[in-house]
């Protein structure tokens, strides 16, 4: 739910200034933030606490499975630290920087948070197809 509730914060916080309501992109984009910081921690715990959890599916739908974990993990890591240099130039003001990077923190950050949920989907919810 938490990487479901950043990906619909981000697509409104895109919208809301696109349509320049500067003040409601700004309260949806930090939401997204902390909706991500505490989806994050509570990542980290449950791992911590649970391990590594091996996915069931063979066959084909196991490497579609692998493939979209690994771009997942791959620009999940990515995401942390453009965020943040997104984040920190809004807030000096530093709007010709802020757009220039945000162009690129967006549509990561958006698949990250749409392939999270595609991710748990498939490990926790969908019904193994062959094994």
């Amino acid at each position: 739910m938490l990487n479901a509730t950043s990906a619909v914060l981000l697509t409104a916080g895109f919208v809301c200034i696109v349509r320049r309501r500067v003040a409601a992109h700004r309260a949806c984009m930090l939401a997204a933030f902390a909706t991500s910081a505490l989806f994050l921690a509570c990542y980290l715990v449950y791992h911590y606490h649970v391990g590594h959890v091996a996915y069931s599916g063979r066959g084909a739908i196991r490497a579609v499975y692998l493939t979209i974990l690994a771009s997942h993990v791959l620009l999940a890591v990515l995401v942390l630290p453009l965020a943040l240099a997104t984040l920190y130039r809004a807030f000096r003001a530093d709007f010709p920087r802020h757009r220039r990077i945000a162009r690129w923190t967006l549509p990561i950050w958006l698949y990250v948070s749409v392939t999270g949920v595609v991710v748990y989907w498939m490990l926790y919810k969908m019904p193994v197809l062959s094994r």
